[in-house]
């Protein structure tokens, strides 16, 4: 099967920091029409928002979408919580890791797959302040290293 391509709408860099994920799930996202539009001119922002699983529905919270101009009384809540759409199998294994292991459900980023408006969201476990700075330190050495392995190939 061919992959499609994927046009990022938007992004939660501080996810990846604050947080150490331990795996991924694609889900879709009931949206209207002008908040389709609004994220596709790029108004959108994921930036405080987080899913949240209540009853035997998946829903992501301060997902902000500008409203669109040109759809004036068409236009609804920009922090609304909006519904993902997610296999009933998927919810009920998401739900059973959140309670049992104290994990939160992260939206990493919002992109188009096709024509369809996909939410990545991430298992994650909180980081504590020290454990941040030193994933940065890990990561600094690593690229270090990389570097002068790349010189002495070239040099």
């Amino acid at each position: 099967m061919k992959s499609e391509a994927r046009r990022v709408l938007c992004m939660n860099k501080k996810a990846r920091s604050s947080y150490d994920i331990l795996e991924t799930v694609e889900a879709g996202i009931a949206l209207i029409g002008p908040e389709v539009k609004s994220l596709r001119n790029g108004g959108g922002s994921i930036k405080d928002s987080y899913a949240q699983i209540i009853g035997s529905e998946a829903y992501i919270t301060n997902f902000h979408i500008a409203p669109y101009v040109q759809a004036s009384i068409f236009n609804v809540d920009p922090e609304r919580k909006r519904k993902l759409l997610l296999h009933r199998r998927e919810i009920t294994r998401l739900s059973g890791k959140i309670k049992e292991k104290g994990l939160t459900l992260v939206p990493l980023s919002v992109y188009l797959k096709g024509n369809l408006i996909k939410v990545e969201l991430g298992l994650a476990k909180g980081r504590k302040e020290y454990r941040k700075k030193e994933v940065i330190k890990e990561r600094d050495i690593q690229r270090d290293m990389a570097r002068e392995v790349k010189s002495w190939k070239h040099g």
